[in-house]
């Protein structure tokens, strides 16, 4: 593989390259959520943007960023269509857990196609046969987001040895053209997702394509480049979790920005109020909201913060702070969808209706809330046992 220098870009200038295609995505999200996928000319633009580049090692033309840059190039994009946002963030994520492979597995992803696009699902629902070298899986995996547009995907699998024993979980990467698709998404919301089922039947996957999930959970990754790639270096169920807050940030701010925006010539049916903004009740409810709204961001911050530094320094976070990162992650999506409910009772019953904006961004808001990694019970639970010293764990991702 010949090495490509890339010219390095800052966060600031990313989010501003999202921020100018905020007009082309808006005007295709309503028919991304009729055709239940993303609309290819979106998916380009992202794509020449260099937007689905920012978790790629610079070693193949990407931007290597950070996980803070993660969340706001997401959160940039949600500010003008929620489900677009969820196939780039997920894309990304998957991309990012590609630099944690071997190099010969990311020159055959990356070195083979800068702009490679990874959906991938970590549940292990699949068979797997142990061969010369690899693995025979067959199984099938929901809920693939961005499986109209993925060139390869990660997919649990169990390891299996000589004997057929489970000894171990996996995370292979396939080929797309290896794969099967069921249409399977019918949704209330995130719609333009495409989150659909991938079958596997009898499909090769070399060792040097597997990443073994219970080490990796632990910070043991098997790239060769982890001294000079610090990104690399970062926790890595902090980061799966995190970055499913990024597009609740944009839907947050595009949510309060268009109950503001409509207030001033907006009446209060039955009432004497001919603005909105004439009223001290609804005065309260934009500060409410607003509030926390910021209160997300500033939780969302602080734990890229503590994930990124820790990179940087060549740290693993301990079992607390990867357990306060799950807990934060979940406050974000409860800050969240507090903060739009309460703009949706602000704003009237008007906003549920189809040309309404606000009911696209509720529903797409409260269906990625529901990820079962984003769960604030779950994971104030895994929290709250981290901070008691309570040993009895309800799940392997911290």
């Amino acid at each position: 593989m010949t090495a490509v220098h890339t010219e390095p870009v800052s966060a600031a200038e990313l989010v501003a390259r999202a921020k100018e295609l905020r007009p082309l995505l808006e005007r295709n999200a309503a028919a991304g959520e009729r055709d239940r996928r993303v609309v290819e000319e979106s998916i380009q633009a992202l794509t020449d943007a260099g937007l689905f580049r920012i978790a790629v090692p610079k070693r193949y033309g990407g931007y290597e960023t950070s996980l803070r840059t993660m969340l706001d190039v997401s959160a940039a994009v949600a500010e003008a269509d929620g489900g677009t946002a969820w196939v780039l963030t997920l894309t990304n994520v998957c991309n990012w857990m590609v630099g944690l492979l071997p190099r010969r597995a990311q020159d055959e992803i990356f070195g083979a196609d800068p702009d490679a696009k990874v959906s991938g699902v970590l549940a292990p629902t699949a068979t797997t046969t142990k061969v010369d070298g690899g693995w025979r899986v067959t199984g099938k995996w929901f809920y693939n987001s961005g499986s109209w547009h993925a060139t390869w995907a990660g997919l649990g699998i169990p390891i299996t040895d000589e004997s057929g024993e489970v000894v171990d979980q996996g995370l292979a990467m396939i080929p797309r053209t290896d794969l099967g698709l069921e249409d399977t998404w019918f949704v209330a919301g995130m719609k333009s997702s495409g989150s659909n089922c991938l079958v596997a039947e009898d499909v090769f996957v070399p060792e040097h394509r597997v990443l073994l999930v219970p080490p990796a959970i632990n910070g043991e990754y098997p790239s060769e480049h982890l001294d000079a790639e610090a990104f690399y270096r970062s926790a890595l169920v902090p980061v799966l979790a995190l970055v499913l807050v990024g597009p609740q940030l944009g839907m947050g701010r595009a949510a309060l920005d268009y109950v503001v925006g409509k207030a001033p010539k907006k009446p209060i049916s039955y009432t004497f109020y001919t603005a909105q903004t004439e009223s001290v009740g609804f005065q309260l409810q934009i500060a409410e909201a607003a509030r926390l709204i910021d209160t997300a961001h500033l939780h969302a911050y602080r734990a890229a913060a503590d994930v990124d530094e820790a990179a940087a320094r060549g740290a693993y976070p301990d079992f607390t702070t990867r357990a306060r990162v799950r807990s934060d992650t979940g406050y974000v999506a409860e800050c969240i969808t507090k903060a739009i409910d309460i703009l949706l009772f602000a704003h009237g019953a008007g906003s549920f209706a189809d040309v309404n904006l606000l009911q696209r961004i509720w529903r797409d808001s409260a269906t990625a809330a529901r990820h079962a990694v984003v769960s604030p019970q779950v994971s104030y639970e895994l929290y709250g046992k981290a901070l008691l010293g309570v040993e009895e764990t309800i799940t392997p991702l911290i």
